[in-house]
């Protein structure tokens, strides 16, 4: 078996493309959406990354405000610009990009933004609204690009064993409650740092979703035959034969394709869908802005 690839550039074009029409709408009634990216620091990776949100936004007529911080900068200081964004009635989308510089505290800074403009889908409001079931508030952007996606290739999800490498607040916790929710149904485990016999775990998942950060983690003997795999690692490792040295890998070897039935790309699968959602729910966020 060689494995289908869950394309996620393709999908998140089909996800522009609907968004294109409602952006419109969102115009005729005088209402622009509008996102606001706030970085601070240096990182080459998190600069590549707003870039791209930018570009995103430029192509789908959305406004972009890029709010550009010294790593130097103060936690005060990015409390103040996102006190100041709060108030904006004609910006809808407020998102600070991660990671932070080391002496910021990313989650409280976070839990600031208002929780009809936390495009990322992180702040506590949200989040609790997902713990309930309930799919009316922000949805976190890489997880439910991952369902989305799911959905795009016809994947059956209902009754499915699905395992989960990683529990964080940004994609592991929120993507094992989407899995679980009505309407996907999944039966779901979430496999961490302290869990016994993960290659044993996903040895038995109809579905394994992996985002540990670990470059190339889930082997071929890990993932059973037809298994759909989804990689949301992105690592840049080091690799002599490429003349800039280094490459991308997922958190999945390449080698899984021989088993798996699906299997997203790195790059150019959960990426441009955490994108595309991102776009979703800034055209989210105006169109509520018009109900209020």
């Amino acid at each position: 078996m060689v494995a289908q690839r869950l394309d996620g550039r393709a999908c998140a074009a089909e996800v522009e493309k609907d968004l294109i029409s409602r952006i419109s709408a969102c115009k005729k009634n005088g209402i622009e959406p509008h996102l606001a990216v706030v970085i601070v620091g240096d990182d080459p990776a998190s600069h590549v990354y707003v870039k791209s949100k930018v570009k995103a936004c430029e192509r789908l007529g959305i406004k972009s405000t890029h709010v550009e911080l010294p790593a130097s900068s103060t936690e005060d200081n990015v409390r103040e610009i996102i006190a100041s964004l709060n108030e904006q009635s004609g910006l809808h989308g407020i998102l600070v990009q991660s990671p932070l510089p080391s002496h910021m505290d990313e989650e409280a800074l976070t839990d600031l933004i208002h929780p009809e403009k936390d495009v990322d889908g992180f702040h506590p409001q949200n989040l609790g609204r997902l713990v309930q079931g309930r799919m009316d508030g922000m949805l976190p952007c890489t997880p439910s690009g991952v369902i989305r996606m799911l959905s795009w290739a016809g994947i059956e999800t209902e009754g499915k064993n699905a395992v989960i490498l990683g529990r964080s607040r940004i994609v592991g916790m929120p993507q094992s409650l989407l899995l679980g929710s009505k309407g996907v149904d999944s039966t779901v485990t979430v496999a961490h740092s302290r869990s016994k016999e993960i290659s044993k775990l996903c040895a038995s998942a109809d579905i394994i979703i992996a985002a540990v950060g670990r470059p190339e983690m889930v082997t071929e003997d890990w993932v059973k035959e037809g298994a759909v795999v989804v990689d949301v690692g992105i690592n840049r490792v080091d690799d002599s034969s490429r003349e800039r040295g280094w490459r991308l890998a997922g958190d999945v070897h390449p080698d899984v394709a021989n088993k798996a039935s699906w299997l997203s790309p790195v790059p150019g699968g959960v990426g441009p869908m955490t994108i595309a959602m991102l776009m979703e729910n800034t055209v989210r966020a105006a169109e509520q802005s018009n109900l209020l």
